[in-house]
């Protein structure tokens, strides 16, 4: 009888033992990675959805913010649950490669031309974003590029293709790509008193104008797309399914677009949810 209870006794503590110990890591373990752009960051919009998305789940989100084409790679290695960018064509390309379970539209926004007050391209007003590279190249304006292989990269690269100018040939002092965030190419700007391309979610919340303004904008060209995909746990078993697609499920929610579509600075709206568009 001394035996039986001295056994059960034992078998209490160490049940008790390992639920104090399981109790601290469950509550560790309800985190996720998420590699996301500069400009979700930079913007202010997760600050605004995270803590609504915790305190409606326990969740916390870990974002770390990169180019896209970096936090894609981020998200190649198995370093992230979830990659939440803006370059579609490099979205689509991740999920067939199979390191992306499936590709969900978020939201969108659109790219700006910021350039300096005294416009030495004399672009100023306009609505065509092809003929103001072309005359920014023309007139050897001072233009700075990321160079980063972001969304935003991306994008800028398209549009000097559709302008006819290729931007890898010998360009000269005018073209600077500075191989860094959106944060570091508007500051660059706004100390050069140079053009720069750059999504309006970031322009809005940037302080540091200096003698920059929006120089083209309304140009269908510079639609702006972002797109979410769980990291697929058959080449990444480690990754948290179940939480990441939690997040990724919110995002697309009636709560989560509603908490984009509310993020605004100064009255004016970043980002407009579009999860239910079935060609974004």
């Amino acid at each position: 009888m001394f035996i039986r209870r001295t056994l059960c006794a034992l078998v209490a503590a160490t049940l008790v033992a390992t639920l104090a110990v399981i109790g601290p890591l469950s509550a560790q373990d309800r985190s996720i990675v998420v590699a996301s752009t500069t400009s979700t960051q930079d913007s202010g919009l997760f600050g605004q959805l995270l803590p609504a998305f915790k305190a409606q789940t326990g969740i916390e989100v870990k974002v770390v913010a990169l180019g896209t084409g970096q936090a894609l790679d981020t998200a190649r290695r198995g370093d992230a649950d979830v990659v939440f960018v803006h370059a579609r064509q490099e979205e689509e390309k991740f999920v067939t490669q199979g390191f992306g379970v499936k590709r969900v539209p978020v939201m969108y926004n659109d790219f700006v031309l910021i350039g300096p007050k005294s416009d030495p391209a004399g672009i100023a007003g306009s609505k065509d974003i092809v003929a103001a590279l072309k005359a920014i190249q023309a007139k050897q304006a001072s233009f700075v590029s990321r160079g980063d292989r972001s969304g935003t990269h991306v994008a800028e690269l398209k549009l000097w293709e559709a302008a006819g100018i290729d931007i890898s040939a010998p360009k000269g002092a005018w073209y600077k790509a500075i191989g860094q965030g959106m944060g570091a190419a508007l500051n660059t700007a706004s100390a050069s008193d140079s053009y720069v391309l750059a999504d309006r979610g970031t322009w809005l919340s940037f302080k540091n104008r200096g003698q920059l303004d929006i120089a083209v904008q309304g140009d269908k060209r510079l639609f702006n797309q972002y797109g979410v995909m769980l990291v697929n746990p058959e080449k990444h078993p480690h990754v948290k399914k179940q939480l990441g697609q939690q997040f990724i499920d919110w995002l697309v929610s009636r709560e989560g677009q509603a908490a984009i579509a509310s993020f605004k600075i100064n009255g004016e709206q970043l980002f407009y949810p579009n999860a239910e568009d079935p060609g974004a």
